[in-house]
C-alpha cells in the first residue's frame, strides 16, 4: 500500500476544526510569522537539521495545536514532505483540523496493528500527511515511551523530511515530557494574556530536566494594536 492512500472523511462534527490560515491566506501577516518561526527552526541546529519536532504548551487552549498544523503547512510550502502526529492520546484533535478520519492511526501502529503506511492519511494539502491518534488507549505514557515509538520516529524520518509531534500540555501529564526526549526539539506555546508566568516557568523547567532540547518558545494570541507581530520565537 503506498503511503498516505487512506483518506475517508470522519462522520465526525467538525465543530473543533482549527483555522488553517496558512493554507488560506499565505499571504497575511500571521502566515508570515509562521515563515518566520520555521526560518528560526531552520537555524536552530546548523550541524545537524532539525527533522523531528515536539510542539507544546502548560495548558489546554494556548493554540499549540494551531501553531503545529500551520507550521507544517510553511514546511509544506518549502516544498518539504511534513508528518503531522498526534500524540495527544487522551484529548486527540488534529483529525478535526484536518478533517480525517479517526478510525486507527498511531495506537495502531504502536501496538503493531496497522503498519505506519496503512494508518497514515493524505490531507488536502499538498505534502501534508496526517498520522492521527487512533482508538485512545488506557496507557497513553506507557505507549509514548516504548521501544515501538523510538522505532515509529526512526521510520517516520526514513518517509518524511519534517515530522511535527502534537502533544498534550506538559502540566497535565507527562506524555510531553517523555516524547521530548526522543525528537530533535521541543517547542513552547504560549498564549498572550492567558498563561500564568509562574506555569510557563514551571513547563520550561520540566523540559529541561528532561534533558531534551528546547528550541524556543510561540507567544500566541498576541494583539495586533499591542504589536506589529503576532508571534514571537527565541532561543531558551
Amino acid at each position: 500500500m503506498k503511503l498516505g492512500t487512506r483518506n475517508k472523511k470522519s462522520k465526525q462534527s467538525f465543530s473543533k476544526e482549527r483555522q488553517l490560515i496558512a493554507h488560506q491566506s499565505p499571504k497575511s501577516p500571521i502566515s508570515e510569522q509562521y515563515r518566520t518561526l520555521r526560518t528560526n527552526i531552520e537555524f536552530a541546529s546548523i550541524d545537524e537539521p532539525v527533522r523531528t519536532i515536539l510542539l507544546t504548551s502548560t495548558a489546554p487552549g494556548e493554540g499549540k495545536s494551531t501553531t503545529a498544523a500551520n507550521l507544517a503547512i510553511v514546511f509544506a510550502q518549502q516544498g518539504k514532505k511534513v508528518l503531522i502526529v498526534d500524540t495527544d492520546l487522551r484529548n486527540p484533535t488534529v483529525h478535526y483540523t484536518f478533517r480525517l478520519a479517526n478510525t486507527f492511526g498511531l495506537t495502531n501502529v504502536l501496538t503493531k496493528q496497522a503498519t505506519m503506511n496503512e494508518a497514515v492519511q493524505m490531507t488536502a494539502i499538498k505534502d501534508v500527511f496526517v498520522l492521527t491518534c487512533g482508538p485512545i488507549p488506557p496507557n497513553p505514557a506507557e505507549l509514548i515511551g516504548s521501544e515501538s515509538m523510538t522505532q515509529f520516529i526512526a521510520n517516520a524520518k526514513e518517509h518524511f523530511e519534517i515530522v511535527i509531534f502534537d502533544t498534550p500540555p506538559v502540566l497535565a501529564v507527562t506524555d510531553a515530557q517523555i516524547l521530548a526526549n526522543k525528537v530533535d526539539g521541543s517547542i513552547l506555546v504560549f498564549s498572550s494574556g492567558d498563561t500564568n508566568i509562574e506555569a510557563a516557568v514551571k513547563t520550561k523547567e520540566i523540559l529541561s530536566n528532561s534533558k531534551s532540547k528546547l528550541l524556543g518558545a510561540v507567544l500566541n494570541k498576541k494583539k495586533a494594536k499591542d504589536s506589529q507581530y503576532y508571534y514571537y520565537y527565541g532561543s531558551s
